[in-house]
């Protein structure tokens, strides 16, 4: 894995290659995802999938030309009204999700379970816009649509999304029954854990924050019996004043029973603040 990195950091036009090809994947699996499970089973849960889903159950439009309708405008908007941050790898995922979409609308959906429907749309398009998001990228819709809300109204991003999302599932639950807004309000949790479960990976860490009196015996431990790294912060006592250092040290999840052993054996009245660090990058760790 480290070589590929390597490889990637050294090889612009690589890293843009697989840039590209996530942004595909990532477009892909939303549209299939969109297919088997939510149109299916009118499942709006946000975005321009919910407004097509929404449209096609009124109108019996094709969804892929709504999300075209929708998608494409709101990309040029963004780019007039947002600046050009956006580039060819957000139009790339813009323009060929719904064409997924469009290839694949004659497949069978995979379940007619409203419930196991949002649940397991809620993971496919979490799935997606998480691999998206990996090659820097968005599938635009309507996260352009909160950009532009943001910038005009002072609101803050994720209220803008969640405003938009809302208005969705608000229009799900007059177009449809309560259920079924119910049903996509799953949906939207479950994309949006996907997508931090995508984002930052399977792994957890633990970041210990140790005062005790016998720094150098618990700092020597960590070096050479876990063979961690230790940083020594400089704190002072709020109540003595006096000057008190934090030793600061992060260990896989597996490492952690060992880490807290260490510390009770060598200083039983060490005070230990312990927190999740959902994502560690650096020796050790994740490279990037």
């Amino acid at each position: 894995m480290n070589y590929i990195g390597n490889m990637l950091d050294s090889s612009p036009k690589m890293r843009i290659a697989l840039d590209y090809l996530l942004v595909l994947i990532g477009a892909a699996i939303i549209a299939v995802s969109f297919n088997v499970f939510l149109l299916p089973n009118q499942i709006a849960s946000g975005g321009v999938s919910g407004i097509s889903t929404i449209l096609t159950s009124l109108f019996g439009w094709e969804p892929a030309y709504v999300q075209w309708a929708f998608n494409i405008p709101l990309f040029f908007a963004g780019v007039l009204l947002l600046g050009k941050q956006f580039g060819a790898k957000t139009l790339a995922g813009t323009i060929f999700l719904p064409f997924v979409v469009f290839l694949t609308k004659e497949v069978e959906p995979w379940t007619n379970d409203p419930l196991l429907g949002s649940l397991f749309g809620g993971i496919g398009v979490g799935l997606g816009l998480g691999i998206v998001f990996r090659g820097n990228a968005s599938t635009g819709g309507t996260d352009l649509a909160a950009q532009i809300i943001n910038k005009y109204t002072g609101f803050t991003l994720g209220r803008c999304v969640v405003l938009i999302d809302g208005l969705i599932v608000l229009a799900a639950a007059i177009v449809f029954d309560i259920e079924k807004a119910l049903y996509a309000l799953i949906g939207l949790y479950v994309t949006s854990k996907t997508i931090d479960l995508i984002q930052i990976g399977f792994g957890r860490s633990k970041m210990a924050m140790i005062i005790t009196e016998k720094q150098e015996e618990i700092r020597h431990g960590i070096l050479h019996k876990i063979d961690r790294g230790v940083t020594k912060l400089s704190a002072y006592g709020g109540f003595t004043e006096h000057e008190r250092p934090v030793l600061m040290c992060v260990v896989d999840q597996t490492e952690f029973t060992k880490l807290k052993q260490l510390v009770k054996t060598i200083d039983p009245s060490a005070f230990v603040v312990v927190m999740d660090a959902a994502e560690v990058l650096g020796e050790g760790f994740k490279r990037s």
